[in-house]
């Protein structure tokens, strides 16, 4: 499989993700369908691991590690950190839109809630980056051909940088420019 191929791939995914889920969804709110809404919020995760069965097979056949290789794993990583509460936040406002629930609540912009809040997102960054270490240790271990998998090993450093950005734009960014802002009552 080619790298534009992956990426088209990547795109899919979470194209489909999105449709499941507003399908999902949309059969709890608009058909009353609980158990198909179940069925198909559940098979969520069928994504990720068709992507990742992909991307491992792929690799197995004898096709060079690539960046998008390392992006495979790191999109099943951070969806797996962040799925449950994308669902969730999508859950609200579709109940909000269509079912008559309550507004969903806004992320909190200033004080030490401001804070509180982008330091537990960071925390799932890094739950989403341990989980990227995992499948790319993973996939390397699968291929078993150290120079077949160079730029999954590169990615190490760029899950890093991508945890200590969100941790300097997130809740250190929060902690210096909004937490001194008093929070509103």
């Amino acid at each position: 499989m080619q790298s534009p191929i992956l990426y088209l791939l990547i795109v899919g995914c979470e194209v489909a993700f999105w449709i499941v889920l507003i399908l999902g969804l949309a059969a709890r709110y608009l058909l009353q369908r609980s158990t198909l809404s179940r069925f198909l919020l559940l098979s969520l995760p069928l994504i990720d691991l068709a992507l990742l069965a992909f991307t491992a097979l792929d690799l197995r056949g004898g096709t060079a590690a690539t960046f998008a290789h390392g992006l495979a794993a790191a999109y099943v990583g951070f969806t797996v950190a962040f799925g449950g509460i994308t669902v969730a936040w999508a859950d609200r406002h579709f109940a909000h839109r269509f079912a008559g629930g309550p507004a969903p609540p806004k992320a909190p912009n200033r004080g030490w809630a401001a804070v509180r809040y982008e330091l537990a997102l960071w925390v799932r960054c890094l739950v989403a980056v341990a989980i990227t270490l995992v499948l790319l240790m993973g996939l390397i271990a699968f291929v078993g051909d150290d120079a077949a998998t160079q730029a999954l090993r590169d990615w190490r450093f760029i899950a890093a940088g991508c945890a200590f950005f969100w941790f300097v734009f997130g809740p250190l960014w929060a902690l210096l420019f909004q937490s001194w802002r008093r929070e509103s009552a």
